[in-house]
């Protein structure tokens, strides 16, 4: 196998073609997430005044089989990350060549992983299971046989959950009583103060996600420009604040599943940022989903009904919008105390039990 190294624009066409041979024919693959793959491959962005980015294509008796990205970030400094990776079927050695290779060119780093895409923001998972489904937006689609590729490596699993929108009338007085806390206050997004919001959300990442696996320490400008791929989709109500006494001690963010707009998969196109299809959202109500993608309270104030309030104001939005269903962004199953929260909150305001539906992972191994 041979590693070739991509710096020209006709070499990541060719990049992102592979990734496209990879799913021909499948019916449940949505490139959605191909904006978030340009910015990190190509730059510059934020993200790459401290992370390297090397994207390369594994060649075969001169046939591309694969493609990914190694990625060193200063941030998450002993990883060498394999991001977006995608390969054809059939090559039992490639991945323990990977390593080989990685090993090779990177001697400060002590550990590998597969699956993390530069950052959680950018995107992290290798699916393990429904695989004759089309993931939500946002959340990552892998063929089946990739898990025979990972079979010898630690699979650091999440999960998301999916739920019926069936609020019970018991909640009406629990929206009531929350809403009664004048202590907490809920301010939605103002896109017209994008730079400003974004700040807000920066530091609460920065404060309240530090005990995830994988985190690492963001810069607002990096945060503004995943904002700004997003802003022909994302809405005020998208993303909302808790203050306390006007200070911000919380976020809540979800989007309505676009996925369900691509009825095919359609490539979208370098330096666009939003499909036709997407687009259409403005103007046909056909989605019956949305992604609660995440919420962030400070250490300080949870449990103290902080959740339960940007949650509530969540649920009316979307009960407003008419959705059916909602899917939980992925939560990785070591954070045993996200996953009892997202259960419980979810159980109380539907009625309906809950259980773990897709299921993906980041899988590591050490240098």
């Amino acid at each position: 196998m041979r590693f070739l190294e991509l710096h020209t624009k006709s070499d990541f066409i060719n990049f992102y073609k592979l990734g496209n041979d990879v799913y021909n024919g499948n019916s449940y693959y949505r490139s959605s997430e191909d904006d978030i793959t340009r910015l990190i491959i190509e730059g510059p962005t934020q993200f790459h005044s401290h992370a390297k980015v090397f994207p390369i294509i594994v060649l075969y008796n001169d046939e591309p089989i694969c493609r990914f990205a190694f990625i060193i970030d200063k941030h998450l400094s002993e990883y060498v990350q394999v991001a977006f990776f995608e390969a054809k079927q059939g090559y039992s050695t490639l991945v323990e060549t990977i390593i080989t290779e990685a090993r090779k060119r990177f001697t400060n780093q002590s550990k590998i992983c597969f699956g993390l895409n530069g950052h959680l923001n950018y995107g992290a998972g290798i699916l393990l299971n429904n695989f004759h489904k089309t993931p939500a937006f946002g959340l990552s689609y892998s063929m089946e046989y990739y898990k025979e590729y990972f079979s010898k490596l630690e699979a650091r699993k999440m999960v998301s959950f999916r739920f019926p929108v069936e609020v019970p009338k018991s909640y009406n007085k629990l929206s009531q009583r929350i809403k009664a806390n004048d202590s907490i206050t809920i301010k939605k997004l103002d896109k017209s103060r994008l730079e400003e919001y974004s700040k807000v959300y920066t530091e609460l990442n920065n404060t309240c996600f530090t005990e995830h696996p994988y985190w690492a320490k963001r810069n607002n400008k990096e945060d503004l420009e995943l904002f700004d791929s997003l802003k022909y989709l994302l809405k005020d109500e998208h993303l909302i604040f808790a203050e306390y006494d006007g200070k911000p001690i919380g976020f809540l963010l979800w989007f309505p599943d676009f996925n369900q707009l691509l009825k095919t998969n359609r490539e979208l196109k370098a330096n666009t940022k939003i499909s036709i299809d997407l687009i259409r959202s403005k103007y046909l109500k056909t989605i019956d989903t949305f992604r609660f993608t995440e919420i962030a309270v400070h250490p300080n104030f949870r449990k103290k009904g902080v959740e339960m309030a940007l949650i509530n104001q969540m649920i009316e939005d979307i009960v407003s919008e008419g959705y059916k269903y909602g899917i939980g962004g992925f939560i990785f199953e070591e954070n045993s105390e996200s996953i009892n929260m997202a259960t419980k909150y979810i159980e109380r305001i539907t009625g309906n039990k809950v259980k773990p539906d897709s299921v993906y992972a980041v899988f590591e191994k050490n240098l």
